[in-house]
C-alpha cells in the first residue's frame, strides 16, 4: 500500500509530525472514552444514582468530542495537503509532457496520458490522503490501546498481541493477490483508454469505410476484458474484507468469553472487564480501516507509479540563450536539420530562411514530415543534426525559453479545459478584462455560442460539460491567440483537418486577420490556404522538395504541381 515516493513530497515530514501528534491525541481520547464509559456503567450497575455519575459522563463526552475533533482536524489537514500536492503533481506532469513532447505520448498512448492527467491525479490524491491517515493510525492507536488493556489484564493483552500478527500475515497474502489483480486491471484500463481515444479520433474515417461496427465490437471486447479484471479484483477485495471481519469478530468474541468466565469465577472485577471489552474493537479498528481502504488505493498507487516513470524521464539538457523578441527585422536560419524516431529518419537536410512577419505554408501528403517540422519549431522535439540561428545567435534546438514563450501553438484538436468559457479563452492571458474577452469572441465569431450558453461566458464547458463542435473549439483557440498580443509566432498543425469545408471557409475569414504582424508556420494538406501564404514549403519523404512563392511554384513543373494534381487544384 505504501509507495516510498510519498516520502519525497514537499513538507511531508511536517505533515507526518502533525498527524502523529493528532493520532496520539485520538488514541488517548479512545482510552479515556472507554474508561469513563465503563466507570459510569459500573456505578449505575452498583445501584448508584445517575447524578453521581455526572463527572464520568461529562469526561466521557469530553473524550468523545476530543476523539472526533482529532479525526476532523486530521482529515482537514490531509484534504488540504493531498489537494495541494495533486495540483502540484498535475502541473509537474503537464510541464514534463510539454518539455518531453510527443515522444512520451507515442510511448504511452494519448488515451493513457489523458486518463493519467485527469483521473490518475485524482486517484493519487485519494491514495495520498488514505495512506497517510491509515498508516499512522495503524502505527499508533493499537499499541496505546494494547498498553491500556495490559494495565487492566495481562492475559487479555497477551491474547490480542498474539492474534494481531496472524491477522496481518493473512492480510499480506491476500494483499499480494489483490495487487496482482489490480496491476492486471490497470494495464487493461490503459489499453481501453488508448483504444477508445484512437477509435473516437478516427470515427469519421471508420464510418466512411464502413468499419465503425467492426471497431465497435473491438472496443466492446476490450471493455469486457476490463470488466472481468475489475470483477476479479473485487472478488479478492470482498474476500479479504470478509476474512478480516470474521477473524477480528472471532477474536473479540474469544476475549469476551474469557472475561465472562473469569467474572463468574471472581478472578476479575466488572470495571476492568468492561473497559477491556470496550477497548478490544478499538484495537482492531485501525487494521480494519487499513484493509478496507487498501483496495481503494491500489489504483492510486498504480497511477502514482506510472506518473513517477514519466516524471523520471531525463530531459536532454539544452543550453539556454538570450533571444530577442521576434519583430519585423528578426530573421531565422535553419540549415541541414535532421531528425528521426527510433533511429528511423523522418526529416533530412531541412533548410529554411525566414525574415520578419511572414506566413509560411507547409504542405505535403500524410507522412511527409509536416507535423514533425512543426514539433521541431515548437521545441517539442530536438534535432539530431543541423544548425539553427535566430538573429545570428546559434542555438542547438528550439527548446529555448525565450523562443517558446513567444509561441502560440494551435493543433488539429485544441484542448478545451473543464472550466468556464471565459477561463478557456483567457488561458494565455488570465488577467484579461471582460471587455477584452467579448472583443475576442466577436473577432472569432463565437457570439452565437455565447447566446446559447445559460450563463454566458461564465458557463462551464469541456470534459463532459457543454459539448462543442470542432469549429467552436478552433474558434476558442483563436480567441486565445487574439488576446495574447505579445506572442508573435503562430504554429498551426492541420488546424482545419477535421472540419467540413463550409466551417473551414467561415473560420478562414476569421483566422487571416489574426495572422497579420506575426510569423506564421501553417502546416496543412488543404491547398487553398496557399493563396494566402507568403512562402510555401513542399515536403516529400521528410525533405523539402520545393519552396518559394505560389507564383514561383506554379511556374515550375515540380513537386507542388504534382501535389496539386493529386489532391485537387487550387
Amino acid at each position: 500500500m505504501i509507495d516510498k515516493s510519498i516520502l519525497r513530497f514537499p513538507h511531508i515530514k511536517k505533515i507526518l509530525f502533525l498527524l502523529t501528534g493528532i493520532t496520539f491525541l485520538q488514541a488517548f481520547a479512545i482510552v479515556g472514552q472507554a474508561c469513563f464509559l465503563a466507570a459510569a456503567i459500573v456505578g449505575l450497575w452498583n445501584g448508584l444514582h445517575i447524578d453521581s455519575q455526572f463527572v464520568n459522563i461529562l469526561l466521557f463526552a469530553i473524550c468523545f468530542c476530543a476523539r472526533h475533533s482529532a479525526i476532523f482536524l486530521r482529515e482537514r489537514i490531509l484534504d488540504n495537503y493531498a489537494a495541494e500536492q495533486a495540483s502540484s503533481l498535475r502541473k509537474q506532469l503537464l510541464i514534463k509532457i510539454f518539455c518531453v513532447g510527443p515522444q512520451v505520448i507515442q510511448q504511452n498512448g494519448t488515451g493513457n496520458i489523458t486518463t493519467m492527467v485527469l483521473e490518475g491525479i485524482d486517484q493519487v490524491e485519494n491514495y495520498l490522503h488514505l495512506t497517510l491517515s491509515k498508516v499512522i493510525s495503524l502505527m499508533i492507536v493499537p499499541w496505546i490501546v494494547l498498553l491500556s488493556i495490559l494495565f487492566f489484564d495481562w492475559k487479555s493483552a497477551a491474547f490480542l498481541l498474539i492474534i494481531f500478527p496472524v491477522i496481518i500475515i493473512f492480510m499480506v497474502v491476500l494483499g499480494y493477490a489483490a495487487q496482482s489483480k489490480a496491476d492486471r486491471q490497470y494495464k487493461t484500463y490503459q489499453i481501453l483508454s488508448n483504444h477508445f481515444v484512437d477509435s473516437l479520433r478516427g470515427i469519421d474515417t471508420l464510418k466512411f469505410f464502413g468499419l465503425s461496427k467492426q471497431y465497435g465490437k473491438s472496443i466492446f471486447k476490450t471493455s469486457e476484458r476490463f470488466r472481468k479484471a475489475t470483477l476479479n479484483t473485487l472478488k479478492i477485495a470482498i474476500l479479504s474484507t470478509f476474512a478480516l471481519d470474521f477473524f477480528t469478530t472471532l477474536s473479540i468474541a474469544v476475549v469476551a468469553v474469557m472475561l465472562g468466565l473469569r467474572l463468574i469465577d471472581g478472578h476479575i472485577l466488572l470495571y476492568p472487564a468492561l473497559a477491556i471489552l470496550i477497548l478490544s474493537p478499538e484495537y482492531f479498528l485501525p487494521i480494519r480501516d487499513f484493509s478496507s481502504d487498501y483496495h481503494a488505493t491500489l489504483n492510486g498507487k498504480n497511477s502514482m507509479g506510472a506518473i513517477s516513470k514519466i516524471l523520471a524521464i531525463e530531459e536532454e539538457k539544452v543550453e539556454q540563450q538570450d533571444l530577442p523578441t521576434w519583430s519585423s527585422e528578426s530573421y531565422l536560419k535553419i540549415n541541414a536539420l535532421d531528425f528521426g524516431y527510433k533511429n528511423e529518419p523522418t526529416l533530412s537536410e531541412v533548410s529554411l530562411k525566414v525574415k520578419g512577419y511572414q506566413k509560411i505554408g507547409i504542405i505535403g501528403l500524410s507522412g511527409a514530415g509536416k507535423s514533425t517540422l512543426i514539433n521541431l519549431l515548437s521545441g517539442f522535439l530536438k534535432p539530431q543534426a543541423g544548425q539553427i540561428s535566430v538573429n545570428g545567435i546559434e542555438i542547438s534546438s528550439f527548446s529555448q525559453h525565450d523562443w517558446q514563450k513567444q509561441i502560440i501553438y494551435i493543433p488539429q484538436n485544441p484542448y478545451i479545459f473543464r472550466a468556464t468559457l471565459r477561463d478557456n479563452i483567457t488561458f494565455y492571458q488570465p488577467d484579461a478584462t471582460t471587455e477584452q474577452v467579448h472583443e475576442a469572441i466577436r473577432v472569432v465569431g463565437l457570439e452565437q455560442l455565447v447566446s446559447e450558453l445559460t450563463q454566458g461566458i461564465d458557463t462551464v464547458i469541456g470534459e463532459g460539460s457543454r459539448s462543442l463542435s470542432g469549429g467552436q473549439a478552433q474558434r476558442i483557440a483563436l480567441a486565445r491567440a487574439f488576446l495574447d498580443k505579445k506572442r508573435k509566432i503562430l504554429l498551426f498543425d492541420e488546424p482545419t483537418a477535421h472540419l467540413d469545408i463550409e466551417t473551414e471557409v467561415e473560420l478562414k475569414e476569421r483566422m487571416l486577420p489574426l495572422m497579420e504582424d506575426h510569423l506564421v508556420f501553417f502546416a496543412t494538406h488543404r491547398l487553398h490556404w496557399m493563396q494566402e501564404m507568403d512562402q510555401i514549403v513542399v515536403m516529400e519523404h521528410g525533405r523539402i522538395a520545393e519552396q518559394g512563392t505560389l507564383k514561383d511554384l506554379k511556374q515550375h513543373n515540380g513537386s507542388f504541381i504534382r501535389l496539386s494534381s493529386s489532391v485537387g487544384r487550387l
